[in-house]
């Protein structure tokens, strides 16, 4: 039986001796433990206890307990099993598999009779409805005992989990960690579920002048709650120590549960699902029904819930980045995804976030409160940015595959918070997705830097006699280079791939804009052979770029073939219209640039100049926002322009 080599392994444990004596009890020992019949399905099946809690189910396990005759049996035998592991793990000598298998088998039959101890935390009480009819079989003192040396064992669990964090994971064993207060937790949670589900269903003596089925089931699981919570009280508290604070970890999970259950049936199910049943709609008289709850209470209700729900959304996403953070530090790099950097954040948060949007949806009336909770994604988001940025500026090894997966994320969460309608008030929208902007620039900036510095040196030949009269190639050779660099990129999502070559395409051409800007007056002869080279520039550009897939940015290519033909014109009339339509088309060319523009065609009178300028000025479009193109010459600066038009005294 179970117990019985429980019994055995605590015993023969204690002996002590060389390490031949050591290894031949061991050997012992493995011999004369039983064979275990797949302890995990044992466990499995006793999960399925919750909802199905037999009586031949309590009876078994009465006759398991019946056969525990030493009150710290649990505690000792577990610290047994960390000896054996110790020894097992911290010598030099090569231990056979069957020995590891064997000692993995006995943890896990450990497990299982400290998990058999805490769900019969409610036989100990009497009162309980649910106790089994043979408890007087066990004694509550009995069962005190026992879940007494259970929590023990517990926490020697995880002092010993602890006692493996620092170690290589070669040498730990692979059922470390245990996470038994854990796995505590969660049981202790499905009870409180599966014991509230039962009392809601069964007969109960003082709800009979309730006025709805609803209001005697809550009657019911507020009777419940009483019973549990004295129980805890007055003997299961004993059995703990004061740190784990089981009292407030029963409360929180028998109080705040059901609460969501509460508000479902009265909010949703309740109006919805039984009144609007179709063989009930417009049968019953809803109005003289009365409120299944006063509404101060209803509203105090949904206070507790969005409480709870909001401090469960808050730990989780500041526990899923504080993991994240610490993956990058220890200098991991993100997990390939079909080739590609990934990391599932995005996925996880997103994930939390939209089941809780989706429970509140049912549970709360007025849905504007939703916003409590995508508030909390706000400021994830927030964190999520600045956590990025302090760790690019640090010299990991790993940053640029972590950048990587972390601009899928950008996109994931992007494309998440643009599709939310209705949870996400405007502007909380609009902050959103100016974070994740800002988290984006970071990104490429990170992966472009190196691009951008080559872009500067590169573009420095132009408008020189090599790159005029065609003898330096001066695009082609950045663009050879730059494609040599991108096979860098090979392990970024494509799309996101494609993104950061559209914006690198725009970078590149505000670069040639810029230089261009910066040059001094030219001749005529200049002028058009500049204007011819910029073509050839445009299209080359253009051309690579559309390989790479960036369609979405090949207008680049048009707006800088009509800054060339604004050079090669020399009649003023054909120049001012040039440069009408070049404004009219990219409304954030300011009245610098156009000067900026106009200044690279010497010799044209300031008269002529004026007149263009004012040109552009009238035949401006009224509504800007009718204009689809983007924003391009906002980004070039000028300013260095304004003084000397003031000097030439050019503007009127």
């Amino acid at each position: 039986m179970k117990m019985m080599w429980l019994q055995s392994v605590s015993s023969r444990s204690r002996q002590s001796g060389s390490a031949g004596d050591v290894e031949e009890n061991r050997d012992k020992e493995r011999r004369r433990l039983p064979k275990l019949k797949n302890p995990a399905k044992i466990w499995k099946n006793r999960k399925q206890q919750y909802r199905t809690d037999t009586a031949e189910d309590e009876l078994n396990f009465e006759e398991a307990l019946q056969q525990q005759q030493v009150e710290e049996q649990l505690e000792d035998v577990s610290r047994r099993l960390i000896i054996r592991e110790e020894q097992l793990f911290s010598q030099d000598s090569h231990s056979e598999e069957e020995e590891k298998d064997q000692l993995q088998r006995d943890f896990e039959v450990l497990r299982l009779q400290m998990w058999m101890a805490v769900h019969n935390t409610f036989t100990t009480s009497s009162s309980s409805p649910s106790s089994s009819p043979s408890s007087s079989c066990t004694s509550p003192s009995e069962h005190l005992k026992v879940l007494r040396s259970a929590v023990a064992s517990i926490q020697q669990q995880e002092v010993q989990d602890r006692r493996w964090t620092d170690c290589a994971k070669d040498r730990v064993p692979v059922w470390r960690p245990q996470k038994c207060l854990s796995t505590h937790n969660t049981l202790l949670q499905k009870m409180v579920e599966s014991r509230l589900m039962k009392a809601a269903e069964e007969d109960c003596s003082g709800t009979e002048g309730l006025s709805s089925p609803l209001k005697k089931e809550v009657c019911r699981m507020g009777k419940r709650v009483k019973e549990d919570l004295l129980t805890v009280v007055r003997t299961v508290q004993d059995c703990y120590p004061p740190q784990m604070d089981i009292l407030n970890l029963y409360s929180v999970q028998v109080c705040l549960m059901p609460v969501a259950g509460y508000l479902f049936w009265i909010n949703h199910y309740y109006p919805h699902e039984v009144l609007k049943h179709e063989e009930l709609e417009g049968k019953i008289k809803t109005a003289c029904l009365g409120s299944l709850l006063l509404q101060d209470q209803l509203t105090r209700l949904e206070d507790q819930y969005l409480n709870h729900k909001e401090d469960k959304v808050k730990l989780w996403l500041n526990t899923a980045l504080r993991k994240e953070e610490e993956s990058w530090l220890s200098g991991h790099t993100p997990e390939l995804i079909d080739q590609y950097c990934f990391s599932p954040l995005a996925i996880d948060v997103i994930q939390v976030i939209n089941s809780s949007l989706t429970e509140l949806s049912c549970v709360v009336r007025d849905q504007r409160k939703a916003q409590r909770i995508t508030a909390h994604l706000e400021s994830f988001l927030s964190s999520y940015r600045k956590c990025v940025e302090e760790f690019v500026k640090g010299a990991h090894g790993n940053v640029r595959s972590v950048v990587k997966a972390h601009l899928v994320c950008e996109q994931q969460f992007r494309d998440y918070i643009t599709g939310q309608t209705g949870s996400l008030s405007e502007e909380q929208r609009r902050r959103c997705l100016d974070t994740l902007s800002a988290l984006k620039d970071c990104g490429y900036r990170c992966i472009t830097c190196p691009i951008h510095t080559q872009m500067k040196a590169s573009f420095s030949p132009l408008w020189t006699p090599v790159w005029l009269d065609g003898s330096l190639p001066v695009v082609d050779l950045l663009l050879d280079s730059l494609s040599q660099q991108l096979t860098d990129l090979t392990d970024l999502k494509p799309a996101c791939r494609k993104s950061l070559l559209c914006v690198l395409h725009q970078d590149l051409v505000l670069q040639y804009v810029k230089r261009m800007m910066k040059t001094r007056t030219k001749s005529r002869e200049q002028q058009v052979g500049g204007a011819q080279r910029m073509t050839e520039d445009a299209q080359k550009i253009n051309d690579f770029f559309k390989q790479e897939g960036c369609s979405e940015s090949l207008w680049l290519s048009e707006m800088l073939c009509s800054v060339a033909e604004v050079l090669r014109l020399q009649d003023p009339g054909s120049v001012q219209l040039e440069v009408v339509s070049l404004a009219r088309t990219f409304p954030d060319l300011s009245d610098a640039h156009v000067s900026a523009l106009l200044s690279l065609k010497g010799g044209l009178p300031a008269a002529d100049i004026r007149s263009i300028r004012r040109s552009v000025e009238e035949n401006r479009l009224l509504d800007v926002s009718t204009n689809q193109s983007p924003p391009f010459f906002s980004k070039v600066k000028v300013k260095w322009l304004n003084n000397k038009i003031n000097q030439m005294a050019l503007k009127t």
